[in-house]
């Protein structure tokens, strides 16, 4: 999914060599503007639902809760940084990471499935899905170099296969592959492109082929590819989409890859939303004649953990909340919406509906939360391995994806008020000087004040990574302290840099953070337990606190910030267990009293998002 705005502009084109359908081995052929499945006039109905997303444990009830929806098809990306987040290690194909075992089921719920392999995605997801140990290089992502695709080749020996042995012409569900990811709002290496298509070809892939961009001349130009099929993905303006492609490629069927029938939220901004009758009046227009489309998206999911990604706005960095429940037909939690209904009468849909309205949940409840170890002594009890040099470790050096760093040095400071400056903070910063909290620092307020006695002062510099950047040139970015942190006009040099993945962490680094007590300060780790007689899912909610993570026994359910919009952060089910739950919250700035056991989620004040859809 792109983060942009775009107008549409028709525009005459060169006469172009008319294009071949799909092989005659795929399920999906096309001819005459038309699509065919196994030689019968078809329209791939489709919706967008990320097995790392949801829990495995409900992969069947959501993706049987889409075909409620009246679809035949689904799609999801393959997020490569959640299969191989190490550099060296062999991907994992397992557990929650058993893509295989959600596209099988997906196909015994009666669905086809389109896989969208990337290596990008973007999906509002950490680095695009690319791994921070590959962006981190000096390479050229996304392109020819052949830094970035041997890497990519690799990855693709171990993944393509997967999705080869599931294709329809192996009796599997899988009907359709993506090459690449809207590559026209990036670029314009179609050498990279070619290589792309060549490389699932040529692990196996014998299903449809398409590309998929933005409906402008500047991006199907920059994105699409001779012989594969051209999608286009969009918020509004259907009818001008489908005369762009027709004039560009005219025996070719309208397929909209991806249509934003709702919006992601950041931090600090309000809940997106779109109204049912904007979404359901623009997917009319879609599937007329014919049309080809998949909701992006049908079902959301969660940002489990520091999974979600970041955009840059005007050269500031704007954090993806933990929920990706993206006003989709089905919510976050797996409820049916009025969108839901709305769009299956569109679709036609005439089956029953299998479906429960919701998800049985946990009666409310408020538990009190017991501070039981301070902040730096909580994160130093875990710390792994230190490295020391003259400059603060980035997180690239210090081989960390997300989490934080904690940043130590001892310099001299003569007596009086002297300027602290972080001159390049990727992404927030808390300060502290002999264990006293100077403040906070980011790149809108990199200056704070220290005083000094002549003597050393212990200098910590706690560095949060907030989400990789997924959309745009800034993908691969790299976060930590990147410039000198500088004392007036001299450099502070002699750091240890501690990493701390929090995405790491099992129970027993949460138990030996949360014994590193005793707590003095308003910041730390908190402990809180509650029993359940049979599990059910929860909304969590943590009143006057400031800022943090929370586990669930042992689990990173992800960040929480006051500046909202979110409230609530979703419990599913299968994370809890019969008796005492154990609840660890890692607060960075201010501890409130007690957590909150939900029945309904807050996701905050709506705000209908017409940016991309007007």
């Amino acid at each position: 999914m792109a983060s942009i705005t775009y107008s549409l502009c028709v525009v005459s084109q060169l006469p172009t060599k008319p294009l071949s359908p799909a092989p005659a081995t795929s399920a999906l052929t096309w001819h005459g503007r038309r699509l065919y499945r196994h030689g019968v006039p078809h329209r791939v109905l489709s919706g967008a639902v990320h097995y790392f997303r949801v829990h495995p444990g409900l992969w069947r009830d959501r993706i049987r809760r889409l075909a409620d929806l009246g679809l035949n098809t689904i799609d999801t990306y393959v997020a490569w940084n959640f299969h191989q987040p190490r550099e060296g290690a062999a991907p994992v194909f397992d557990g929650w990471r058993d893509v295989e075992r959600f596209i099988r089921t997906a196909g015994e719920e009666g669905l086809d499935v389109i896989v969208r392999p990337g290596p990008y995605i973007c999906a509002e997801w950490s680095n695009g899905g690319l791994p921070s140990w590959l962006t981190g290089r000096d390479i050229a992502v996304r392109s020819s170099d052949p830094g970035f695709t041997s890497a990519v080749g690799r990855w693709f020996d171990e993944l393509v296969p997967r999705i080869a042995a599931l294709q329809a012409a192996e009796g599997g569900p899988v009907v359709a592959v993506q090459v690449e990811n809207e590559f026209g709002s990036f670029g314009d290496d179609h050498a990279y492109l070619r290589w792309n298509r060549d490389a699932l070809t040529a692990r196996g892939i014998r299903e449809l082929l398409f590309t998929a961009d933005g409906p402008t001349d500047l991006m199907l130009d920059g994105g699409a590819l001779p012989g594969t099929l051209t999608a286009v993905t969009l918020g509004s303006r259907p009818d001008a989409a489908r005369r762009l492609l027709a004039a560009r490629r005219p025996d070719e069927p309208f397929v909209v890859a991806e249509f934003w029938n709702g919006w992601f939220d950041h931090w600090g901004r309000r809940h997106h939303v779109r109204g049912v009758e904007s979404a359901v009046s623009t997917l009319r227009d879609i599937v007329a004649d014919g049309g080809s489309v998949s909701l992006y998206m049908a079902h959301g999911g969660t940002n489990f953990g520091l999974w979600a990604g970041a955009n840059e706005h005007e050269g500031r960095l704007r954090p993806v909340v933990t929920s990706y429940d993206s006003d989709a037909p089905v919510a976050e939690d797996g409820s049916l919406t009025a969108k839901f209904h709305a769009v299956r009468e569109v679709l036609g849909a005439q089956g029953p509906v299998r479906s429960p309205a919701r998800m049985p949940t946990l009666p409310p409840a408020r538990v009190p939360l017991a501070h039981r170890a301070d902040l730096l002594p909580g994160l130093r009890a875990t710390a792994a391995p230190t490295t020391t040099g003259p400059r603060p470790a980035s997180f690239e050096r210090l081989g960390l994806d997300a989490g934080m760093v904690l940043h130590t040095a001892h310099p001299r400071i003569p007596p009086g008020e002297h300027r602290l400056v972080l001159t390049d903070v990727r992404d927030r910063a808390l300060v502290l000087a002999d264990g006293d909290l100077l403040g906070v620092a980011d790149p809108d307020g990199p200056e704070l004040s220290v005083r000094g006695t002549g003597d050393a002062v212990r200098l910590e510099i706690l560095v949060e990574n907030l989400g990789r950047v997924n959309y745009g040139p800034g993908i691969g970015r790299h976060k930590g302290l990147l410039g000198p942190v500088l004392l007036d006009r001299r450099i502070v040099q002699g750091w240890d840099s501690t990493p701390l993945a929090l995405q790491e962490w099992s129970a027993t680094e949460l138990a030996g953070a949360a014994a590193a007590g005793p707590a003095t300060t308003h910041a730390g780790v908190a402990v809180a337990t509650f029993d359940v007689g049979t599990p059910a899912d929860t909304f969590l909610a943590l009143p006057g606190s400031g800022r943090g993570l929370l586990w669930v026994n042992g689990f990173l359910l992800g960040r929480y910030w006051e500046i909202g919009p979110q409230v609530t952060l979703y419990c599913p089910a299968p994370l809890l267990r019969v008796g005492e739950n154990t609840v660890t919250v890692l607060e960075l700035e201010r501890l409130g009293a007690v957590l909150e056991l939900r029945d309904r989620p807050e996701l905050g004040p709506p705000e209908e998002y017409v940016e991309e859809f007007g």
